[in-house]
């Protein structure tokens, strides 16, 4: 296969919701689009209906806590594809509970899912965005990381963390057009968030001034907007897309 003129994206976390629309987005905006997916069950299911929608987005298999898959992967996708221009850290899971009954495999889950996840796909890309003098990183964070919240100590740690990174390494690459920057979402209307009972999403939505959870694909439009040779002057930020339910 010939590799691609047009800039390429990888996406980790793709068949999630927001991953999903990230991917749809970018590719309506004229990106190679390229997703990791950890589960093949759940990887072949999503690549058949974007597809069927249209949309030609192949998945890499790799353990985003784990150096040598992740490694493996980029092989992999720059073998087929060409160099990385644009990595979307996205992958992230919850392992909630009060630190006093948290077990020590679920904050290191979350940790290591979450947060040296950003490491383990930074690392791999990096390289190659500094001698080509053009990258993007763009870091899925949470209004969590930002403000705290009850239950959620590990989840809160590296998704605080997220930003940190973001911060340092915009200043290590920023000389070579390289550009970091972070999103923090608040309560999007994924699958997972519109499954919790209604009572309880009642109440989430009565935190937000505007009234309403956000949409996805506000937040895909966010990515796509980082990701564009526009947006070279941006780099270190921490971009806050909640309703307005944490301001600062």
């Amino acid at each position: 296969m010939e590799k691609s003129n047009k800039r390429t994206v990888l996406i980790t976390g793709a068949t999630g919701g927001l991953g999903t629309a990230m991917c749809k987005e970018l590719y309506k905006d004229g990106y190679t689009v390229v997703g990791n997916y950890h589960t093949k069950e759940k990887a072949d299911k999503w690549m058949e209906q974007m597809k069927a929608e249209g949309f030609t987005i192949e998945l890499f298999y790799g353990d985003v806590s784990d150096y040598e898959s992740i490694g493996k992967m980029i092989a992999e996708i720059e073998a087929k594809y060409g160099h990385i221009d644009t990595l979307v850290n996205n992958a992230g899971i919850t392992r909630d509970g009060r630190l006093i009954n948290m077990k020590p495999e679920d904050w290191h889950a979350v940790i290591n899912t979450n947060l040296n996840s950003v490491f383990n796909c930074t690392r791999q890309v990096i390289q190659g965005m500094i001698d080509r003098n053009f990258g993007r990183i763009i870091n899925i964070s949470s209004v969590n990381g930002q403000r705290g919240q009850f239950g959620q100590t590990n989840y809160s740690a590296a998704k605080a963390g997220m930003h940190g990174f973001t911060k340092s390494l915009a200043m290590e690459v920023a000389k070579y057009g390289v550009t970091v920057n972070t999103i923090s979402p608040g309560y999007i209307g994924t699958d997972m968030v519109m499954a919790v009972p209604e009572k309880v999403l009642n109440q989430i939505v009565a935190q937000v001034p505007m009234g309403r959870l956000g949409g996805t694909h506000e937040v895909a439009h966010l990515v796509s907007f980082l990701a564009s040779e526009e947006t070279s002057f941006v780099t270190g930020a921490n971009y806050s897309i909640n309703g307005g339910q944490h301001v600062y």
